[in-house]
């Protein structure tokens, strides 16, 4: 065995920086230095052995100047160098010293201090020599009736390896076990003495456990998980066991311990799928997520109950507890709340659907008014979202969240109010019945509308619903209520000139002449800078809008007063009011267009917008019935066609979720019976302890490729070239967090190669673990390197470096191959994801990071080009398939992924089929790619780049 495999089980930091010492300096400390100094010498000799020096003549020093000390410090540190240190001639006999140390143990084994006796039993664990094991063996059984539980808790667990490794030494070491199991108090002693019988001798485990199966709920957690592993193991191996242990695990679900509850609902929910059993699971697990304080056990668990959701038979069970579930929102985290909402609402039914709107609608009043955490608003959002589907889901429910809801269209919070209106507009569109409330609610909350977004929104909804005459009125009295005085121009200029006179006294300079010759209005500034700011606030909020110059919301006004305004006239038969009332409109029209073309709002009126003023000017002049049509008529049915469209995308997806959940039986499928199957055919349920354990490692296996000729093969990257005197490859495991490297290195030449050492480094956000240890390489031999490397965000990152080494008996310097660069792919941290529109354009507004790619491809059909990018991006085009679908020679899509960081990557592709170069021209265009953080946008640029062209196979 070379220096470098030889097996160290206690791990040590070794600084590097250090001069290795010489062996004669560290003679004399050990033989003549006082304690401090044979302290400080001897972790030098372990750090230097486990470096590779061999130090051969530095062993009966220690032997004869440094084991005699009861130093509790030089003792813990002897240990260590026993371990490490070679204990064998090179043709494999023992050396005559070790029994020198043997004798050492012996008398630690039976020492009077508990420390020295358990420490040096839990050494013994770590020993591979029979021989030195053998004389001990009395001593070992002595310490299981020492008076300390350390010593006893140490001794189990030495009997057990020994067992395990050497079984001729103590042959009756289950039984033994067995015994003092039975007589044990105390609880890490009963752990590790029922923990080596469940893997040394099962039967005895299980005879142990039915003797005090009464008596689980007593044991202390540690044991009570052991226990909950061996019934998982035994039921699994024979399932006729389960009757007699089931009742076991119920009662571990009322365990004090979080970890016993959870594992206990864990095995109950493999052991047994009757309703009550999973009742029981999903019950264990809400109270675990509600009395647990960290977040990530809450997401952990509640990924649990997200798993028995998927399950058909266990769904009605769950239904039935969905108010338990929502418990879970006193949580502030959001994340919590996002799922849990996500849950609740997978889980509602007719049955309950009512409670969980009552809860819902509470939660949202709950986050009224509330501003000392900084997610209420985006949780306020979640909870519109939750009832908004829930109303679409249960019709019957809308007419009890909507008046809720209206309350927070003057919301501060524009998204949250914006997910409202979303809302109602479907709503009043889709139920009929509900139109009067909800016009009626609306005029209610009109005039405290802040943000000008949601103004238009509602502006548009009274001027589409509003269908009585009481209505049409209110609409058109609010609407002078918002807007103030009018003419505007006129009333703001006498309130500058301070004719006017508001209710707070207005400082002004002597007043200009505000008319030039020509009758336009002239630019002045005759207030002086001591204004109260009150006055801003003073002014109807639709006169603010307009006067900073946001003159969309005006466009977006008289289209609502010509709809109404033409409404108005087919309800009343009077002609008067009729020319009154589209006077009064068009009078609001003109006067906006007065002030837009004045110099007052901060910015000017646009030439789109004077267009639509004018030309509903122009409809109200005339009354045509072609346009009380296209007003009246056909607005309504775009909408009616696009929700129409939506909700049978929603269904659709709908249907594929439960496609894909419900599990379907083909007639001639064979039917199993559990009491007729044979053991070894249990495997089909695979040990979930076992898959825990593979996935806390990072050794979970990833599904290969379906392509038979991809193999592990293909992730062989070769590092030197094949006539180099070093041969490197290297295979590449990403796993989650980090990157393994196992790198074969291989000796081409005649000569030993000494201190063989790879050494690397990284370019990106990448962090080398570990230095490789150096190796000795035999003519024409190999070996295996493995070095780990550290990953902390989604980029490119490249692993660079070097093999140098030293020719055994040359004079000459030490030689130097250089290693090829290996690229990490930043795919293999990016999984596509999906977001709702309004979150995609919020986050393409916040991040600052933008690569724009210019499309280069051979690709000539655009779909094809698309379907292409997803491929090679594991991005998800968030563009409906409806939108993409037909051919027009132009196409626009959204992107979306997540990078297992939780960083987000937006992409918008834009691409056009150029028709006038001929059928054949390839696809052109740019695809913009946005992210939180530049490596990510550039990476993910660069991989698109690479990947835009088809290969030819």
């Amino acid at each position: 065995m070379t220096a470098a495999e030889n097996v160290c089980y206690t791990l040590i930091n070794v600084p590097m920086d250090s001069e290795p010492p010489s062996e004669i300096s560290l003679k004399n400390d050990l033989e003549k230095g006082d304690v401090k100094l044979k302290t400080e010498a001897l972790k030098k000799v372990i750090i230097m052995i486990l470096n590779g020096e061999k130090l051969p003549g530095l062993l009966m020093t220690i032997i004869r100047f440094v084991l005699p000390l009861q130093d509790h410090t030089i003792k813990k540190l002897l240990l260590v160098f026993w371990e490490i240190v070679p204990k064998t001639t090179p043709d494999g006999r023992l050396l005559q010293e070790m029994i020198l140390v043997c004798d050492a143990y012996r008398k630690d084994l039976q020492h009077p201090n508990e420390f020295i006796r358990g420490s040096t039993l839990r050494f013994l664990c770590k020993l591979k020599e029979a021989e030195l094991l053998e004389p001990l063996m009395p001593a070992i059984r002595a310490c299981l009736e020492h008076r300390h539980s350390y010593v006893r808790r140490n001794a189990v667990l030495a009997i057990y390896t020994i067992y395990r490794n050497f079984e001729h030494l103590i042959p009756d070491a289950p039984e033994l076990i067995h015994d003092f199991l039975v007589n044990e108090k105390d609880a890490s002693c009963k752990r590790n003495a029922f923990m080596m019988l469940i893997h040394a001798d099962q039967d005895r485990a299980l005879d142990y456990l039915s003797t005090c199966i009464d008596q689980v709920q007593t044991f202390g957690d540690i044991l009570q998980l052991v226990i909950v592993e061996l019934i998982y193991k035994v039921c699994h191996a024979n399932p006729s066991e389960r009757a007699r242990f089931i009742r076991c695990i119920y009662n571990l679900l009322q365990s004090s311990s979080p970890a016993v509850k959870y594992e206990a609902a864990g095995t109950l929910v493999t052991l047994s799928s009757a309703p009550t059993a999973i009742k029981a699971a999903a019950q264990c697990y809400i109270d675990l997520i509600i009395k647990e304080s960290d977040n990530n056990v809450k997401l952990i668990v509640l990924d649990r109950l997200v798993e028995l959701k998927e399950h058909p038979s266990h769904e009605r069970v769950l239904q039935d507890l969905v108010m338990d579930i929502l418990r879970v929102l006193s949580t502030p985290d959001l994340e919590v709340r996002k799922k849990t909402l996500q849950l609740a609402l997978d889980l509602v039914s007719s049955r309950n659907v009512e409670e969980l709107v009552i809860v819902l609608k509470k939660e949202v009043i709950k986050t009224n008014n509330v501003t000392e955490h900084e997610d209420t608003d985006k949780y306020r959002q979640l909870l519109v979202r939750t009832l908004h589907s829930c109303s679409v889901r249960f019709p019957d429910m809308a007419a009890n969240v909507i008046p809720v809801l209206m309350e927070f269209l003057s919301d501060n919070n524009e998204a949250a109010a914006a997910d409202v209106l979303e809302f109602v507009r479907e709503a009043i569109q889709r139920f009929d019945n509900l139109r009067p409330l909800i016009v009626e609610k609306m005029l209610e909350v009109f005039h405290a509308i802040k943000s000008v977004k949601i103004y238009r929104g509602a502006l548009w909804i009274l001027g589409e619903y509003c269908s009585t005459k009481e209505d049409i009125q209110s609409v058109m009295t609010e609407v002078r209520r918002s807007l103030g005085e009018i003419p505007i121009v006129e009333s703001e200029i006498k309130k500058e000139t301070g004719e006017l006179k508001p209710e707070e006294e207005v400082s002004v300079s002597p007043a200009q002449k505000l008319v030039t010759e020509m009758g336009t209005y002239a630019t002045q500034s005759a207030l002086s800078s001591s204004r109260p700011a009150k006055k801003e606030e003073d002014r109807p909020p639709l006169r603010g809008f307009l006067l900073d110059g946001d003159f969309f919301v005006a466009a977006s006004l008289a289209t609502t007063l010509t709809k109404i305004a033409l409404r108005y006239v087919s309800l009343v038969q009077e002609k008067k009011k009729q020319n009154s009332f589209i006077a009064e409109a068009m009078l609001l029209m003109a006067t906006i267009l007065h002030l837009g073309k004045s110099s007052l709002p901060k910015k000017p009126i646009t030439d789109d917008d004077v267009d639509r003023i004018s030309l509903c000017l122009k409809v109200l002049s005339e009354c045509s019935p072609l346009m009380n049509d296209i007003f009246n008529k056909e607005c309504r049915q775009s909408l009616s066609h696009m929700l129409s469209a939506k909700l049978e995308e929603e269904k659709l997806s709908q249907k594929k979720e439960s496609e894909k959940r419900n599990v379907t039986v083909q007639p001639d499928d064979p039917i199993s019976f559990m009491q007729l199957t044979a053991k070894n055919e249990m495997s089909s349920k695979e040990d979930q302890f076992q898959l825990s354990l593979l996935a806390a490692m990072g050794n979970t296996q990833r599904k290969e490729a379906a392509d038979p000729l991809a193999s592990k093969l293909n992730k062989v990257t070769q590092l030197t070239g094949f006539s180099d005197p070093v041969y490197a490859e290297a295979y590449v495991h990403v796993n989650q967090y980090d990157i393994v490297l196992d790198v074969l290195v291989v000796n081409q030449t005649s000569d030993t190669l000494q201190n063989c050492t790879l050494e690397l480094a990284t370019l990106g956000d990448l962090k080398l673990v570990e230095k490789p240890s150096p190796l000795t390489l035999a003519p024409h031999d190999f070996a295996n390197i493995k070095a780990n490397v550290k990953v902390a965000s989604t980029e490119n990152g490249i692993i660079f470096g070097n093999i140098v080494y030293d020719v055994s008996g040359a004079a000459s310097d030490r030689n130097c191959v250089v290693l090829s660069d290996i690229h990490i792919d930043i795919m293999d941290y990016i999984q596509p994801a999906s977001c709702t529109d309004a979150e995609f354009r919020q986050m393409w507004a916040e991040f600052e990071w933008e690569n724009k790619v210019t499309v280069n491809t051979n690709i000539v059909d655009l779909n094809e080009y698309l379907q292409h990018i997803l491929k090679s991006t594991n991005m998800k085009c968030l563009t409906p398939e409806k939108a993409l679908s037909g051919y027009c020679g132009f196409m626009a899509a959204n992107l979306y992924a997540r990078s297992i960081f939780g960083e987000d990557a937006l992409a918008n592709v834009s691409i056009e089929k150029p028709i006038h170069l001929g059928p054949e021209a390839p696809v052109t265009g740019h695809i913009r790619i946005r992210a939180k953080s530049q490596g990510m946008a550039l990476s993910l640029g660069d991989k698109i780049n690479l990947s835009q062209k088809k290969t030819s196979l």
